[in-house]
């Protein structure tokens, strides 16, 4: 989840700054490469000249957020918005370290900011779900997974975020059919998510329908070989099904 949600939108700035600045330019491409190393030398020697530019200091920080330090990444957001308040990324992007490290109290505040600055943020609301969701606040996770969904389902049709993370946390409430529906959409959002094939597949075993659920789950396996979970859920259903052979492969 860490490099899908950060890199559809570096994909969408990239493409937007070919007539900047080259330096920085360049940083982005690398990112976008997953050159790590390369892309943080590039917005090091930018922030040398520019050490208030509040996008470079954000680059800075999304290279660290890949790399999995969030220290790093955290100082680097935080310098951002100290410069700039009103900078909705950096916000956004801080939100998303605290949440990483467990922080759910921190990440909350931090999404709050961006909702304050941008009223629409979908993509807030829907992490709120997911601290919420953390400290088993269920009723408000519910509620900000729903408006994530609400802003999102005319408006921004391959957005798949809040109908998959509802359904997860549907199934674990038990109401399965409901969650059904929610991970189907957000498969149809996004067929190339490994996760919504395997959320739909394990809404259906829990309706019965373990025949029905085998599809879902050979196709997840397909999008993502290295994605347990499917894999150990087909191994039950095909046991059930007395195919113990293939269970056992």
């Amino acid at each position: 989840m860490r490099f899908a949600s950060l890199f559809s939108g570096i994909l969408i700035v990239a493409a937007c700054l070919a007539s900047g600045d080259d330096l920085l330019f360049t940083a982005r491409q690398h990112l976008v490469a997953q050159r790590f190393a390369e892309a943080l030398v590039a917005v090091e020697q930018y922030l040398g000249d520019n050490p208030r530019n509040v996008e470079a200091l954000k680059l800075k920080g999304d290279v660290y957020y890949l790399l999995g330090k969030d220290g790093p990444a955290e100082q680097a957001f935080l310098a951002a918005v100290r410069i700039d308040p009103k900078f909705v990324e950096g916000q956004y992007s801080l939100g998303r370290v605290y949440y990483q490290q467990s922080r759910y109290d921190a990440a909350i505040e931090q999404f709050q900011k961006v909702l304050a600055l941008q009223p629409d943020s979908y993509k807030a609301y829907d992490n709120l779900g997911l601290c919420y969701e953390h400290l088993n606040e269920v009723g408000p996770a519910v509620r900000y997974y729903l408006k994530s969904i609400e802003l999102v389902h005319k408006d921004v049709p391959t957005y798949d975020w809040p109908y998959a993370n509802l359904a997860n946390l549907l199934i674990d409430q038990a109401d399965y059919k409901k969650a059904f529906n929610l991970a189907t959409e957000a498969a149809q959002r996004n067929p190339h998510s490994a996760r919504n094939y395997y959320l739909v597949a394990k809404a259906l075993t829990h309706l019965d329908q373990s025949e029905k659920s085998l599809r879902w789950l050979r196709r997840a396996i397909e999008l993502d070989p290295e994605y347990p979970e499917p894999r150990y859920l087909l191994a039950q259903q095909l046991r059930k099904q007395g195919a113990t052979k293939e269970a056992e492969e």
